[in-house]
């Protein structure tokens, strides 16, 4: 019988060795949440996290760009998919987020509200009651970035806050920035919650004044606000700069070596 025990205990602690070391050996997955500028399948627009894997070791980091057309960081939540990149993200991957596009429009029950988020970083809300009874409560774009920053450090996993992309908007030869809102109040919740902060807004505008409006123009064939395929490798590079930049995050190590 004592001989029984011992080997049972000797089974379970190879088995427990083997499972501990299948955990630190499976590889981190870096997930993306956001909009159309970060996943677009109706070509010829394309997304930038749809890029971004061409300039990651994929054999060492897995990539899960959850980004969906259309969404705000409100929607995002509201249509629980968020609830579903919580269900999978574990200790040790990355979350990208990039939101601020679609958070513009007044929030209230119409088609033209569905989106809209509040203003700012603070606490502020307001209540929404639906045709159907059902009350909803609406907060700040910076309340829904400290969420999705805050969930992810519960489960062990490292977020990183990007700021949109520009539009190909110019005026007097440089593009517009979105300094004075949404990349500006992204930036300030990184910055309170102690986490990464890429400047995707800058650093892609940088390139945009660079380039010009004309070269620029070619990015976006349809409207102002969604790049093609050049536009996102562009967009995906920038996001690589910001990564680089930030020389404390881990992240840096998956990233394949500029030629």
């Amino acid at each position: 019988m004592k001989l029984l025990a011992l080997k049972k205990l000797f089974f379970i602690s190879v088995s427990a060795l083997l499972l501990s070391s299948f955990i630190f050996l499976e590889k981190p997955t870096l997930y993306i949440i956001g909009d159309s500028t970060v996943r677009n399948t109706n070509r010829p627009q394309c997304g930038w996290g749809e890029k971004i894997g061409d300039l990651f070791d994929t054999t060492q980091l897995r990539i899960s760009n959850q980004a969906m057309a259309g969404r705000s960081t409100r929607t995002f939540i509201k249509e629980k998919r968020w609830e579903k990149v919580m269900s999978t993200i574990k200790a040790g991957d990355y979350l990208i987020m990039q939101f601020g596009h679609n958070e513009g429009s007044k929030p209230d029950t119409n088609k033209a509200g569905y989106r809209g988020v509040l203003r700012g970083i603070g606490e502020e809300t307001v209540e929404l009651t639906w045709p159907d009874s059902t009350k909803e409560m609406v907060h700040t774009y910076g309340w829904y970035i400290r969420k999705f920053i805050q969930d992810a450090k519960s489960k062990g996993a490292i977020p990183v806050v990007a700021s949109m992309i520009p539009r190909n908007q110019f005026a007097d030869g440089k593009v517009k920035r979105a300094g004075n809102d949404y990349g500006k109040w992204a930036k300030e919740v990184a910055a309170s919650e102690g986490v990464a902060f890429i400047d995707l807004n800058s650093i892609s505008a940088d390139k945009y004044d660079a380039l010009g409006p004309d070269k620029v123009k070619e990015f976006f064939p349809g409207d102002h606000t969604h790049t093609n395929e050049a536009g996102a490798a562009v967009n995906a590079a920038s996001v690589a700069e910001g990564i680089r930049l930030l020389k404390n995050l881990g992240l840096n190590n998956y990233l394949l070596q500029k030629n």
